[in-house]
């Protein structure tokens, strides 16, 4: 599988393909549609290789063997980055990597499911990210990003759409939602926004005076 565009100048935001469950073809086939810089964490390489995508970078901390040669050799050329540090997950070091090569937004793919403590970390860890780098988790039920600033979209009437803190958030608005919040607070393992929706077609608005708020646009 691969694209036929091609983007020059980090137009398009970078993807990074991660070791979790995998999604459809159908959004694979829209996030490879305008040839994104590519990075692919550790083993999800073999898993990539069979898929017949072209990579630009495979990183992770490589602890187990692999035949390097002949893997640059199918992705050639390819950038091989080990990273050992073990205080940090392999999709913290991809992003940092990113930030550190100047691109300013990034979608995630293949970063839940199978195990649980590593879809909690990959999303829960997002907010980490929100002043550096614009970043969206995709899979095929969700649609998961970080609040910045404020925001405001476009949606038609029952969009699902849950707002998740990390932590304690205060001082939540949202207007366009059929629950909406009034300077609230939401706190994680006590209140949560999950299943709100839209109320009718138009604009959301969502925003927080303090805390870190995950927003998910769920479909089943």
């Amino acid at each position: 599988m691969s694209s036929h565009h091609i983007v020059k100048e980090k137009q398009e935001p970078a993807l990074i393909i991660a070791n979790g469950e995998s999604c459809s073809e159908e959004l694979l086939g829209q996030l490879l549609e305008w040839s994104p810089f590519i990075v692919v964490l550790d083993h999800a390489i073999y898993r990539v290789l069979e898929l017949g995508i072209k990579i630009d970078v495979w990183m992770g901390d490589f602890d187990h063997n692999h035949d390097f040669d002949q893997i640059r050799q199918s992705q050639y050329p390819l950038e091989i980055i080990s990273t050992p540090d073990q205080d940090k997950t392999d999709l913290e070091k991809a992003i940092d990597f990113l930030i550190m090569r100047g691109f300013p937004a990034a979608n995630i793919i293949w970063a839940t499911g199978r195990r649980a403590d590593h879809s909690i970390s990959n999303i829960t860890n997002l907010v980490r990210y929100k002043h550096t780098i614009r970043l969206v988790m995709l899979d095929d039920y969700s649609k998961i990003f970080p609040l910045r600033g404020v925001f405001e979209k476009w949606y038609v009437a029952g969009t699902p759409i849950s707002l998740i803190p990390v932590g304690v958030v205060n001082g939540i608005h949202t207007s366009g939602l059929k629950y909406n919040l009034n300077n609230e607070t939401l706190s994680l393992g006590y209140r949560t926004g999950n299943s709100n929706e839209t109320e009718a077609d138009g604009m959301v608005r969502i925003s927080a005076s303090e805390g870190d708020l995950i927003i998910m646009e769920c479909w089943d």
